[in-house]
């Protein structure tokens, strides 16, 4: 009777009316002791009909159990006390599997039966029952739950290697029971479906999250498997097996979400297209594009032979339409959000139409109805920007589209129809698309060559503009400015000399030409100081109202700085803070903001390649300091990174006068003339000179044609040994491991402190991915150096850190996995090999961290770029590991005497398999 009371405990939460989540709750917790008590029956079970019972006991109240079967697989008391079990009714039990499988119960369950029980108990467990009371519960609940209970415990560690593959096998067995032979993906897409009708079509984050781990989870099976798994689960088997019930059971959900909206359509941000997009984007990542495409051209072209109505021999956009089925084909691309693989998608969709030999009209309409929904949409929503350069790209857009679809009936949707974008620049101004190809040498002639006459010239320009309220005759006087800029130059052309500067003079004085600026370029040139000692160029930096004089300064600190003048040791660092704290955008012209941070940037560069340690002593203090904002910290981090790389491509170069022949013995024989002449010329052929039979000289002649009415003869050149100055160059490079401990260790320190407008973990998190960044690059610049092993201790702590390599923003992340990978190429394997020979745990637990860390963001992470890089990470380490593998296998051949041995067991460096790649 004390089964039974569970099941009143039901009735009595299901009849609370308002009460309906206490009463979920409670019957969670019910669900989470019977499973309780099952474990603890389990745990110290003596017999395998004592696991059997217990199992039996909760799978009683989750789903349908032919208890009579089962109990006749055990002995006594045992069966009789399956026999007795009272199951609940279809109602109760349909609630006491919502609260067992999405509440806490399965996952405390699901650990038992694949760990436990399937270790020690299942081989001796009969067939029919196993299949009863253990596969039903991963057979019979919902596959997403199932999935986030089966795949991760793939991982599973420790043990023996024995219990390893016997805890694998099952879970592999489970797997292809629960998701190939059960289509447990139709089963997802059908529980999505549910669920949109009971939660309205809104799609909240912890859905969208959901579906993502899912698919996520689902992309990684095969790699998460044995080496001798079963092929079902197989890159290729298991991806074609999941892409074929992704398909179907999408084409069928959208015909029932279209049969109930508008003509339009179903959304795409629904939760089926968005299931559909995240697993076609996780196999795409996984290098499986093919197997989608090749799924889905035969696909479509079944399709489109439906939409063709009998008695037409040609297809039409109407008959595709009007097919329901045809709305998941217009929105599955549109559903894939990673235009990385939609790229992939693209580019293996051309290749596998090209190499089946499709015809044009075939290829046509497959990627008509893949694509022409997408673009519309898309060219669609940019025509309604209230950007006029995305509105003006996409009226070009359309117009290409128009012109492909209909070429005699292009789609002009603005009065004035000449292209206007520049793609790489913006909107082109009127005078460029106008403008005559012969007038540009003449404008070209006309424009100011200096910074200073454009800045007085738009002065001049803004003040004349400044009057235009106050006085309607001088909109005509602003109009003729502009025209004369261009029809100036074109009208004087026509006079030479002093008769057009008589005429010039002739002009009245209300004309246009009598705007026309005067050139004061030779005025300003003398105007401009030329800075010769830093401490001017300084000053100068220092002078926020004199914006010419900064502007001057920006243009000459580099050139300056970098011829290395004597002083330079002694005020770089009043260089270094002044140039961080200059404001470009305050100095430079409207337009001109980012050529005056370029400025910046190269010289503060050219100060840290050239004065290294006195330059990062000021900036490794300013980047924490409370007088910055965050450009100025990033500016810091963004000039640290290019002058690290400067400092490792460093050339030292040294020039040597040396006399060698002209031609070497293995060098191919060049004494024969150029064949380079006149069209017409004959070969050079050797003449043999008479005389003398020492010569050593060589005489070459050949014919050349004479020119029209002339008669000349050849002319004879002789080629032969001489002797010539050579330069010889010997370079060395990469200066920056001498600089490294000084670029990295003191930005490592103060990075998780919080003080007064200083906040890299939280707010300023943009900073924080730089500074990694950073110290990526810096690791990178100097691989395989011995001051990679020294500082890489230091790195490795400081991503280790909780707060760091869990930041909830994937750009921070990204930037971690960027740096363990830098790592991982700039440790010698000789050095890991040493370290693990010596015992040394800071290196072999930091590389061991990298391996588990980076395994388990390609496994949970939802940021698709994060698990694309981490992939690349593990595979870095596994070469990694096997050059040291390498290394230690030679020194413990090479050891012939010593007291020192080799440790017993190097387990903390491991090499992955090949399929985890």
């Amino acid at each position: 009777m004390a089964s039974s009371e569970p099941s009143s405990s039901v009735a009595g939460s299901r009849g609370g009316g308002g009460g309906g989540s206490h009463g979920a709750a409670r019957l969670e917790d019910l669900a989470l002791d019977k499973v309780a008590e099952a474990a603890d029956a389990v745990a110290a079970a003596s017999s395998a009909g004592e696991v059997v019972r217990a199992i039996h006991a909760v799978a009683a109240f989750v789903f349908p159990v032919d208890s009579a079967a089962v109990a006749g697989t055990v002995d006594e008391p045992f069966r009789s006390q399956i026999i007795n079990v009272v199951s609940p009714s279809d109602d109760e039990r349909e609630s006491w599997r919502h609260a067992f499988y999405h509440g806490p119960a399965f996952p405390t369950i699901s650990k038992i039966l694949l760990g436990h029980v399937a270790l020690k108990w299942l081989r001796q467990v009969r067939a029919s029952a196993r299949k009863e009371v253990y596969d039903s519960f991963f057979i019979k609940g919902p596959p997403t739950e199932v999935i986030q209970a089966l795949v991760p415990a793939l991982s599973h560690k420790g043990g023996s290697k024995e219990d390893h593959n016997t805890i694998c096998s099952n879970i592999e067995r489970l797997l292809i029971l629960s998701l190939v032979e059960n289509k447990g993906i139709r089963q997802i897409i059908a529980d999505l479906i549910v669920g949109d009708k009971h939660d309205d079509g809104i799609l909240n984050p912890g859905k969208a999250t959901l579906i993502s781990r899912i698919a996520q989870l689902l992309a990684s099976v095969p790699d998460k498997t044995r080496m001798g798994a079963s092929p079902a689960l197989s890159s290729s088997s298991f991806f074609k097996c999941v892409i074929d019930q992704l398909l179907v059971g999408a084409e069928q959900a959208a015909m029932e979400l279209a049969a109930g909206e508008d003509a339009n359509g179903p959304d795409t941000s629904n939760s089926v297209f968005l299931f559909v997009g995240e697993v076609i984007s996780r196999v795409s990542r996984r290098g499986s594009t093919g197997i989608i495409v090749a799924e889905l051209i035969p696909r479509i072209r079944s399709h489109l032979k439906r939409c063709m109505e009998s008695g037409h021999k040609t297809i039409s956009p109407d008959m595709v339409k009007h097919v329901s089925q045809s709305q998941f084909w217009f929105n599955i691309v549109e559903a894939i959000r990673d235009q990385h693989s939609v790229e992939r998608l693209t580019e293996e969709m051309l290749r596998q139409l090209a190499s089946q030999h499709t015809s044009d009209e075939d290829a046509y309409w497959i990627l008509w109805t893949l694509f022409n929904q997408s673009f519309m949409h898309k060219t669609v929503t940019r025509l309604e920007s209230p950007i006029d350069l995305i509105r003006k790209m996409a009226s070009a857009i359309a117009l290409t589209f128009s012109k492909v679809v209909d070429p005699n009936n292009p789609l002009y949707l603005d009065d004035d129809c000449c292209e206007n974008v520049e793609w790489d620049f913006g909107v082109l101004s009127p005078k460029e698309i106008t403008a005559p190809s012969k007038d540009v040498e003449l404008r070209r002639r006309l424009k100011p060559s200096s910074p200073a006459i454009k800045k007085h010239a738009g002065e001049k320009k803004a003040a004349i503009k400044h009057d235009i309220s106050d006085n309607r005759a001088k909109i005509i006087e602003i109009e003729s400015l502009d025209s004369c800029e261009m029809s100036g130059p074109a009208m004087s052309g026509h006079f030479e000399g002093e008769e057009c500067d008589e005429e010039i003079m002739n002009i009245d004085a209300s004309s246009d030409s009598s705007l026309e600026p005067y050139d004061l370029s030779d005025d300003d040139t003398d105007l401009q100081k030329k800075f010769t000692h830093l401490t001017d160029l300084a000053a100068a930096l220092r002078k926020p109202d004199d914006p010419d004089g900064v502007e001057n300064a920006l243009s000459s600190a580099e050139k300056l700085v970098r011829a290395s003048p004597d002083e330079l040791r002694h005020n770089s660092s009043d260089l270094v803070r002044a140039l961080v704290h200059v404001r470009c955008s305050d100095v430079a012209m409207e337009g001109e903001e980012d050529s005056a941070e370029e400025k910046r940037q190269k010289a503060l560069v050219a100060l840290l390649v050239t004065c290294p340690f006195e330059s990062l002593d000021v900036l490794t203090k300013l980047l924490y300091s409370s007088s910055v904002d965050v450009s100025q910290r990033v500016l810091i981090i963004d000039v640290m990174t290019e002058a690290a790389q400067e400092l490792a491509e460093t050339k030292i170069v040294r020039r040597e006068l040396r006399h060698g022949n002209l031609i070497s013995d293995t060098s191919p024989s060049w004494l024969v003339p150029s064949d380079r002449g006149p069209p017409g010329a004959g070969p050079w052929r050797e003449v043999s000179e008479s005389g003398n039979l020492l010569n050593w000289s060589h005489r070459y002649e050949r014919e050349v044609p004479s020119r029209l009415g002339q008669v000349k003869s050849g002319k004879s050149r002789k080629w032969g040994l001489g002797k010539a100055k050579h330069m010889q160059t010997e370079w060395s490079k990469n200066r920056f491991p001498l600089y490294a401990a000084a670029f990295m260790l003191p930005v490592m320190q103060g990075y998780d402190k919080r003080s007064h407008g200083v906040d890299l973990l939280n707010r300023d998190f943009v900073v924080l991915g730089k500074l990694i960044y950073m110290l990526g690059v810096c690791m990178k610049c100097m691989a395989m150096h011995p001051e990679a092993s020294a500082v890489a201790p230091a790195l490795l702590d400081m991503i280790r850190s909780r707060a760091v390599s869990q930041h909830p923003e994937a750009y921070v992340r990204r930037s971690v996995l960027f740096a363990a990978s830098c790592i991982l190429i700039a440790l010698h394997p000789l050095y890991v090999a040493s370290a693990l020979i010596e015992g040394n745990q800071d290196v072999s637990t930091g590389l061991e961290w990298i391996r588990t860390w980076a395994l388990h963001v390609a496994e949970t992470d939802p940021d698709t770029e994060c698990t694309s890089m981490a992939m690349t990470c593990l595979r870095l380490h596994s070469e990694m590991a096997l050059q040291t593998s390498r290394a230690l296998e030679s020194a413990d051949h090479n050891k012939a005497s010593g007291n020192r041995s080799l440790p017993s067991k190097l387990d903390n460096i491991i090499i992955p398999f090949a399929n985890m790649m």
